[in-house]
């Protein structure tokens, strides 16, 4: 029969496998679910705010697997990059943080490229977060950057999207 120590070591090595995993500390997470998906292409996008501009290079989620992966399991995201969730057509949407390692802002954006509501979600939390109303797109970027840009419901949004591609 094992002694205590032997099924203590064992113990503490099957928990720092599962942290070395990619999904340390998230709920429900399988490690082979939580792989980061590729990175999408990236386009520039704006938004203007009172007469500031904000501007992002984000990835697009155009399609329905992009958008259920999303930004899951990544570990960072730098100030200026975000992805933008594109919907095609205007819908009730509301998003949740499953398997998402990191803060972040959400921007629903309705479809005449106008900021529709703004939400702050955090990492992990399986709570639906809803847009409040029909959206053509989602953007998320790091959390807090919304309130650091004074991005708000009313503000323009530029990107192709809304240019009638």
């Amino acid at each position: 029969m094992p002694s205590i120590s032997i099924i203590r070591r064992t113990v503490l090595a099957v928990i720092a496998a599962a942290a070395l995993s990619g999904c340390a500390g998230a709920p429900n997470a399988k490690p082979e679910a939580c792989q980061p998906q590729p990175t999408l292409r990236t386009e520039p996008l704006e938004i203007v705010s009172e007469g500031r501009r904000a501007r992002f290079a984000v990835e697009v989620a155009d399609d329905v697997h992009k958008r259920e992966v999303g930004l899951m399991c990544r570990t960072s995201l730098a100030p200026d990059r975000g992805m933008l969730f594109d919907f095609k057509t205007p819908q009730e949407v509301a998003f949740w943080m499953h398997n998402t390692l990191i803060p972040l802002d959400m921007v629903f954006i309705g479809a005449d490229g106008r900021v529709f509501s703004v939400a702050s979600a955090r990492p992990l939390d399986d709570t639906p977060v809803p847009a409040g109303g029909p959206v053509r797109a989602v953007l998320e970027i790091p959390g807090g950057r919304a309130r650091q840009l004074g991005i708000l419901p009313g503000d323009k949004v530029a990107h192709r999207i809304f240019q009638g591609e």
